[in-house]
């Protein structure tokens, strides 16, 4: 069974949380250019993409390829260029400090501490991030209330970084909403998903869930719960503290 029979089961107001999430879109292109979508290529990702396509919106798609990507994942990337009506840009980490980083630490530094995790994060994920941002006003992503604890309060946008805004234009759909999105619509998506993974992010530090876990326990799965983001969505206010 896969993850569509498995979660397509949407919420009353479904079609409300639908509208109000394009009408967001839409202003994203007009109000907050320019804007880009992150996408990290899974079930919530997918869905943006295709309403931004879908919508016929001008708006890019960026994903940052860190070098250790599942290879589904990556098949999906180049099905998605492929298909897509908005670009979708492709940002690598530098390759020169990722080399020098596996070789002082080796490559299952992550394991061995939270800060090296982190840095790890810092050298895939963070760095890539500002490239792809620069010049940008806001930026969209997949992020839900539902997902985790540290999500809750989530809002459509947020203003709490002054250097651009952040749009999560499905804050309070479902893990149901999103699947039945998926399925009503074709929309193409990770196989993964369909193996229990809900969260997918690098081959190393993702592994499926079991019944009754955490959405988010495949993540960092060896760290403590508070310790669970890589550094793209942490609150503002919570990266001044640090």
């Amino acid at each position: 069974m896969g993850a569509i029979d498995l979660h397509a089961r949407p919420s009353k107001d479904f079609d409300a949380k639908l509208a109000q999430t394009q009408q967001l879109l839409r202003r994203a292109a007009g109000e907050f250019a320019p804007v880009k979508q992150a996408s990290s290529l899974g079930a919530e990702d997918v869905v943006i993409t295709h309403l931004i396509n879908s919508l016929g919106l001008d708006i890019p798609v960026f994903v940052l390829e860190t070098g250790m990507l599942h290879d589904e994942t990556l098949a999906l990337l180049e099905r998605t260029q492929a298909a897509s009506r908005a670009p979708v840009e492709v940002y690598r980490p530098v390759n020169e400090s990722v080399i020098q980083f596996v070789a002082r630490e080796g490559k299952e530094a992550m394991y061995r501490s939270i800060e090296l995790r982190k840095a790890c994060c810092g050298i895939r994920k963070m760095e890539p991030l500002e490239r792809a941002l620069s010049g940008q006003k806001a930026w969209i992503t997949g992020l839900r209330r539902e997902q985790s604890n540290a999500r809750a309060d989530v809002p459509q946008v947020d203003t709490s970084d002054v250097k651009r805004v952040k749009l999560n234009p499905l804050a309070d759909w479902t893990w149901g909403d999103v699947w039945h999105y998926i399925g009503a619509h074709g929309v193409d998506y990770n196989p993964l998903h369909d193996q229990f993974y809900p969260s997918i992010g690098c081959a190393a530090c993702t592994r499926a869930i079991s019944l009754g876990e955490d959405f988010r326990a495949g993540r960092w799965w060896w760290e403590d719960e508070a310790a669970k983001e890589c550094g793209l969505h942490v609150k503002h206010e919570e990266k001044a503290a640090a």
